[in-house]
């Protein structure tokens, strides 16, 4: 019961913040410019009646507060109504949104599989050589920006040694560069959490307890002390998950890949309305997500944990 409780008192949190995110997108692109003028822009003699004309058939000529809802309630039943250039926007939405969390999800665990044992090893051999040199790798890869070191790896991988493709997703093979462009950036930073938490959780005194029973060393570290330190990993997962999305976009338009920041940033140099706040809202609605999900593994994680 009480885990229902806190479930259903963040869903009113989230559905309050929704509300506020998807209008306050609502306003805000309308501020950018006027898709009639957009869509008649290479038209000669352009009256005001053609624009009128334009706008009454986009339905840009309703109150604002209408579109709004007509947004909405499209949003939360499935209808996500039209594309002003593109048709209909599910299918647009759906292709785009499952490229992004391929690629989100694969660069996430492409770090997680260097950051926890370069991690650990680091917080166990504290001050040794080894720990040294993982340190300043962390250092450079906080360092490197992400268009930066994927223009690199196009110009080893694809143009010099023709290994891999370029750009699109054409297959397993199209996943590899981005993946590793975002891993890598991510594992800087995850890497240093680990180490850092490790080295508190491993001065613990139960990890002392735990050792004088006798256990070996392998289920100390990953059982105890590992499980123990995660807290933090999982707290700074769940905030990085909105900068993944957002540095998604960089890392999409270099590598041409067909996710949510790539249709983003054509429906802005369009004015795509429709598809820009359905883009938004969806990011909007993942990131609400993902911190319930990141609140719900703290109490697997650690049983001291309460709800209030």
């Amino acid at each position: 019961m009480p885990v229902i409780g806190f479930i259903a008192k963040r869903g009113l949190q989230a559905l309050f913040v929704l509300f506020v995110v998807t209008l306050f997108i609502s306003f805000a692109i309308r501020l950018t410019g006027d898709p009639a003028v957009m869509m008649l822009r290479e038209s000669a003699n352009v009256s005001a009646d053609d624009l009128a004309r334009v706008r009454e058939g986009l339905g840009l000529d309703r109150p604002f507060l209408v579109q709004y809802w007509d947004f909405v309630s499209g949003l939360f039943t499935g209808d996500l109504g039209n594309s002003f250039f593109r048709g209909p926007i599910a299918p647009i939405v759906t292709g785009a949104l499952g490229a992004t969390l391929l690629l989100a999800m694969t660069s996430l665990i492409v770090s997680l599989l260097i950051s926890i044992p370069l991690g650990i090893y680091a917080a166990r051999h504290r001050g040794s050589f080894g720990d040294q040199v993982i340190r300043v790798l962390s250092l450079a890869g906080l360092s490197f920006p992400n268009f930066w070191l994927g223009i690199m790896l196009i110009l080893i991988f694809s143009v010099t040694l023709r290994w891999l493709p370029a750009s699109g997703l054409t297959g397993p093979a199209s996943l590899i560069m981005p993946a590793v462009t975002i891993g890598v950036i991510l594992t800087a930073t995850n890497l240093r959490i680990v180490r850092t938490t490790m080295l508190e959780v491993l001065s613990a005194q139960f990890i002392m307890v735990a050792r004088a029973k006798g256990l070996s060393e392998r289920s100390v570290i990953y059982k105890h002390a590992l499980r123990n330190s995660s807290i933090a990993l999982v707290t700074y997962l769940g905030l990085q998950f909105g900068t993944l999305m957002g540095g998604l976009v960089v890392v999409e338009l270099v590598f041409n890949w067909p996710g949510m920041g790539t249709l983003a940033v054509e429906a802005i140099s369009q004015r795509d309305y429709p598809i820009l706040q359905t883009v938004i809202s969806i990011l909007a609605i993942m990131i609400v997500l993902v911190n319930l999900i990141v609140d719900l593994v703290y109490m697997a994680l650690d049983p001291r944990i309460r709800l209030e």
